[in-house]
């Protein structure tokens, strides 16, 4: 057994792994022989050993759910049985036990079943197997291990019952405090996903004794579990649900009652506990499913993690984790470093294979990141579905998270072609400051002043080219749809019809039994109109056309609450879009302003914890890009009708948007914080009443 100081290169297959220049320092100690191993023995120690709980060996496990130990140990006896007769040495059978020893009962009948089925030269195999598994080649190294003179961090844990986001839970909270933290400033914040294990907090002492890491105070979190009526049978287990979920419930539970929880604690020295709250202090990490909850904190929520390590994540398909691939891709990249870890042989294709590959999707994820030009290292080795490689790595994993702090994590450059063509570099959101409540609907009157319904004061106001908030003197009512023509005409919903306004104030209504949800006036003063069904029919939505001369023309019906409705740049093409479902309908405009040739033509991304898109408003630019509001940020359409960017949001759900300014060329957009938010692009909006634009010949695509 030798140390190796090794720099990963990919195209080689090192002892620890593929990455790109990331040097290893002499930390992770390899046994050297050869652990040439077939698919067929991975694929059957991976049912045995490492598939039960995914790797829940990484940091700890909670054990509010413990099988019932007579009946496991029966079972665990059956197994052991089989694998003796079939001349497995106690070393093996011990092996085995350590693989099996966070399973139920019930798998553990399945897996005699198994073996029982094996043929003599099947069972041989995966002895075999069990002599030379690929992840025996992955041991602790110094920094893994206590070491002398290095003070040790105290421990102490509490059991957590009392979470209204996950109702009914009970789960373990481990605490490692360090033995440099003194409470005279809040301590940087590591948050181990299904508990931190024996060599988490043994790390921490070895690395914050160097200062290689910052003092950290770790926390670990047990997944919830919930009793049944009839404890202790059958209680649900919500690992899956917490962590493997694409969306903030977990960031929620910690930020709103877990750390709130251990402030109100103190360590075992008695000193208070001050946790940091700049996103720049805190890390999260986990293994497969936790590696995926791990990732999900920072990616939920920036504004407060931005640190993460994943070992073996599930970034397949159990609850949408094989989708972040192309989240990562479509989205405006965010303050996030992320280590990764993974083996060519981690496959669960006998366990719960039908959700995807672990090893492709891994490295399908860290191309997604490097594409998105995240801060992001990989070690790629040989191991399987395993903790062993991820727990001998995770020293110099802490030392890259955290090897420039206190810098702040840097934003990197995305090679999303469309991000590069609409973002203007060094513009980012700003908010409209002022008292008021946006509701989310706004347009720009045609000096590029944005016009919107203040729900607060119930009246409508203007933002100034100055940033200034007055109150809109023509209207001083609050409106359900706005927009202006080409001759400075403004046009407004109330409850049943559509009323439009002429300088001086004086207003003329143009229909009746009218409730739009979304108004666009053409440069010949046609009026395109989405209705939805005000008693909630679902295929009661509706397309007006309403025509200068007052004629209404109905050109649509049956539509799943309309909302969002755009015209082309050209004038050729009208977009719609349904608030309840994941579609928007491309028409095609006749000279005479009616439609033909509808089509399902957009295809909207959708929020983990919703059924729909929301949709609301949409805007073209003068490229025909479309900018639709919806609940994860305003996506943006090409004109084959592909979301090909995703532009997230500080106040969260976008309900509204339009371009302004007096270029037309800075985005305003409404949020669920009911605050504005203005941006400026490259490019320019569209005012679909100015007059049409020819635009460039369009590829296949």
């Amino acid at each position: 057994m030798r140390a190796e100081s090794a720099r990963f290169d990919i195209g080689s297959q090192s002892s620890l792994g593929a990455s790109k220049g990331f040097t290893v320092n002499a930390n992770v100690y390899v046994l050297y022989r050869k652990p040439r191993v077939c698919r067929q023995h991975v694929r059957w120690i991976n049912k045995l050993l490492a598939s039960v709980l995914a790797v829940t060996a990484i940091f700890g496990i909670s054990d509010a759910a413990e099988p019932q130990a007579d009946a496991v140990s029966v079972e665990l006896a059956n197994c052991e049985q089989i694998l003796q007769h079939a001349g497995a040495s106690p070393i093996e059978v011990a092996k085995f036990e350590e693989g099996m020893r966070h399973a139920s009962a019930a798998e553990l009948a399945g897996f005699a079943a198994y073996l029982r089925q094996l043929s003599p030269s099947g069972l041989a195999e995966l002895l075999d197997h069990l002599r030379h598994s690929p992840d025996d080649q992955y041991v602790p190294g110094p920094d893994s291990q206590p070491q002398l003179g290095v003070p040790k961090g105290k421990i102490f844990e509490f059991t957590f019952d009392r979470s209204k986001i996950f109702p009914g839970t009970k789960r373990q909270i481990t605490v490692y405090i360090p033995a440099q933290y003194t409470a005279d400033k809040p301590a940087c914040l590591y948050v181990g996903l299904d508990g931190l294990g024996s060599t988490v907090p043994i790390v921490f002492d070895n690395l914050i004794h160097k200062h290689e890491v910052p003092v950290t105070i770790a926390v670990g979190i047990a997944p919830g579990t919930v009793d049944s009526g009839e404890p202790p049978l059958n209680p649900r287990l919500n690992r899956s649900f917490e962590f493997d979920g694409l969306n903030d419930n977990l960031a929620r539970f910690l930020l709103e009652e877990v750390f709130p929880e251990l402030e109100r604690r103190k360590t075992p020295d008695g000193l208070p506990i001050r946790l940091s709250k700049d996103p720049n202090d805190r890390a999260a990490g986990g293994g497969s499913t936790g590696g995926i909850g791990a990732f999900t904190l920072a990616w939920e929520r920036p504004d407060s993690f931005r640190r993460v390590f994943t070992a073996v994540g599930s970034f397949v398909g159990m609850r949408g984790g094989d989708h972040y691939p192309v989240f990562v891709r479509k989205t405006e990249p965010k303050p996030i470093r992320i280590f990764m870890q993974d083996g060519s042989n981690d496959e669960l294709t006998t366990f719960i294979g039908e959700v995807g590959s672990w090893w492709m999707s891994n490295q399908t994820m860290q191309r997604a990141l490097t594409f998105a030009g995240y801060q992001v290292e990989h070690v790629w080795g040989l191991g399987s579905h395993d903790s062993r490689h991820a727990i001998a790595v995770f020293p110099d994993a802490m030392r890259w998270l955290w090897k420039d702090w206190p810098q702040p994590i840097t934003i990197g450059n995305s090679k999303n072609v469309l991000l590069q063509a609409i973002l203007q570099p060094g513009e980012n959101w700003q908010i409209v400051t002022g008292k008021y409540e946006s509701n989310g609907i706004l347009t720009a009157d045609p000096e590029g002043m944005i016009i919107f319904v203040d729900a607060a004061e119930k009246r409508t106001r203007k933002i100034l080219t100055n940033g200034e908030l007055v109150d809109y003197q023509a209207m001083r009512k609050p409106y359900t749809a706005l927009a202006f023509g080409p001759d400075g005409r403004f046009y407004a919903s109330e409850a049943d019809k559509i009323v439009v306004y002429s300088p001086g104030a004086k207003f003329s209504t143009i229909a009746q039994n009218m409730a739009a949800k979304n108004i666009v006036v053409t440069h010949d003063s046609n009026l395109y109109v989405t209705e939805s069904d005000s008693s909630g029919n679902e295929q009661g939505g509706k397309v007006w056309l309403i025509r200068p001369n007052g004629k209404i023309v109905l050109l649509d019906s049956g539509l799943n609450h309309p909302s969002g409705i755009a015209l082309s740049p050209d004038g050729l093409w009208l977009a719609v879009a349904e608030n309840k479902t994941h579609w928007g309908y491309s028409y095609r405009v006749q000279p005479d302003g009616s439609v033909q040739y509808k089509q399902r033509f957009y295809w909207f991304h959708v929020a983990d914890t919703a059924d729909n898109s929301g949709a609301g408003a949409w805007a073209m630019d003068r490229e025909g890009r479309l900018y639709a509001a919806t609940r994860i940020g305003v996506q943006v359409f090409d004109r084959n009708g592909r979301a090909r960017a995703i532009l997230p949001l500080p106040g969260g759900e976008v309900t509204g948007l339009a371009f302004g300014g007096p270029d037309f060329d800075v985005l305003y957009v409404s949020c669920a914080d009911h605050k504005l938010y203005r941006r400026r692009l490259k490019v320019a909006g569209s005012p679909p009443w100015g007059a049409p634009i020819k635009l460039p010949a369009l590829a296949a695509g």
